[in-house]
Order: C-alpha cells, then structure tokens, then sequence
C-alpha cells in the first residue's frame, strides 16, 4: 500500500478510489488514509465472471470498506470498437465512507496528436504542473493557455517528450460527458462517453517527458479521466466528496469508442 504509482510502470488503465493523491481524511467514522492513486492499481482483481468479449472483476479498498465491481464488454460497430463498462460502488461497513473515483487509463500520443473537449469548456483548472509553465492552483483559458512566461500554448495539441511538461487539469463541471483524443498518424479518434450526473468532472494529464520524476523512461501520453471530483485528493474535493451510507451502492457507466478514421478525415 505504501508503493508510490511511479514504482510501477506507471501505465495501463487503473481505477483511483478512494483517492488519487495520496492523503489523509478524517471523517465521523474514523481516518482514510488513501495511497498514491488509490487502493485498487496494486491489487489483484477476483475475476466473477468472463466470456470471449466481456469480463466482470471486482476488488476490495484496503484504506476504506469500499468494494468496487467493473463489467465491461467489447463490441465491433462498423468501423469501431466500443468497450462498455459498468462500475457498482458498495459500501460494505456499517458507518457512512467519503470517496472520490477517477478512472486512469494512461493513452500514448504523438506530438501532432489532438484532444478535444465539449464547446462549453472555455476554461479549465489546473491543479499542477510539472515545470511551473502553467499557473497551478489557477484557472487557464482552453485551449490556449497563457505560460508564465506570457507566451501561448495551445493545450489540445499534444507535444514531443523534448518538451519536458507534465500538467494536471480539471474541466467541469460539465453538461455533456465526453472526450475525444485524435490520434493522428494512427487514423484512429479514441473517445471516452460518461454519466456527468455521477461523475461530472473530466482530469486530463497531458505528460510529455515531464514525468517520472525518476530516471529512465518518461511518459508521453495524454489521460482522460472522467471522474466524480473536482481535485485528485480525496482531502480537497470539497463539496464534490461523494459519501456511501451503511450498505449503499452506486453504479455509473463509462464507454471508451475507437473509431478508425480515413486519414484525409482525420
């Protein structure tokens, strides 16, 4: 539990619960002490249930008496694949738990490549930055961001790992759920569909070679991270912290649709 995210390969497709930064939280039932990226990325999952295109896992927090539950089935439509998730959320303990969820799948891109997001995100929040180009803890425009040094960027175009930037971001909260990564050279259009009822923020991580912070291999990669909280700690949420009663669930779905694009449309 107390192995931070950048240990491990620090790639794949995680789920955060009940935090992604790590932190403390003290609640009237006792403390949660989340770990870097939550509970669930270190463990193994009990498989219940599995077929040819489909899967159902679920997994046990170790910081809080939350169990999360994930069914996901692959589909091909035209010229797409679609994979459909549904998550159930169970609070298995007799005192209300506060929680955040934030799924974390970690896509490679290429300097070209592109992200687009709803016409009515005209702004986002960034939580932090990994050079100090962007201005943490404040609001940017988007997609051109204005750099401490006064200079633009355009945030929507990912950059080369000679770039050296690492940013967390926040959109929301947001009307229409979704996101949708271009991957140019691919021809592919990787897009993301989310409930915003239940989770309607959206954390981007636009990495490029910004990240680790250990030696080796850095990350060049674009997140996106539909999510129920405002921030990655549990302990800042705010008013976006979720709460289970005694044996309340909740359940939310997520679809991630590829689509391969003909390159002159892309």
């Amino acid at each position: 539990p107390e192995t931070s995210f950048e240990e491990s390969d620090a790639g794949g497709w995680d789920e955060c619960v009940p935090s992604v930064a790590a932190c403390t939280v003290i609640y009237p039932g006792g403390e949660v002490r989340a770990p870097d990226h939550g509970d669930l990325w270190g463990l193994p999952w009990q498989v219940l249930d599995s077929g040819a295109d489909s899967v159902t896992l679920r997994a046990r927090c170790t910081s809080t008496p939350l169990e999360l539950t994930r069914s996901s089935i692959l589909t091909t439509i035209d010229s797409a694949w679609v994979l459909h998730s549904l998550y159930t959320l169970v609070n298995v303990c007799d005192l209300p738990v506060p929680w955040l969820w934030s799924a974390h799948p970690i896509f490679a891109v290429d300097d070209g490549d592109r992200v687009l997001l709803p016409r009515e995100v005209e702004s986002i929040y960034v939580e932090g930055s990994t050079d100090g180009k962007l201005r943490s803890g404040q609001r940017s425009l988007w997609p051109i961001a204005e750099q401490t040094d006064g200079s633009g960027r355009d945030l929507s175009v990912a950059l080369a790992s000679e770039a050296e930037t690492g940013d967390k971001l926040f959109a929301g909260p947001l009307h229409e759920g979704w996101c949708t990564l271009k991957r140019m050279r691919l021809g592919l259009h990787l897009t993301m569909r989310f409930e915003t009822a239940i989770t309607p923020w959206l954390g981007l991580w636009l990495c490029y070679g910004g990240w680790p912070e250990r030696t080796g291999t850095k990350q060049v990669c674009v997140a996106m991270e539909p999510t129920t909280a405002s921030s990655d700690s549990l302990a800042a949420a705010g008013e976006s912290t979720c709460w289970l009663s005694t044996g309340e669930s909740v359940t939310w779905p997520l679809e991630l649709r590829i689509d391969r694009v003909p390159m002159e449309a892309v």
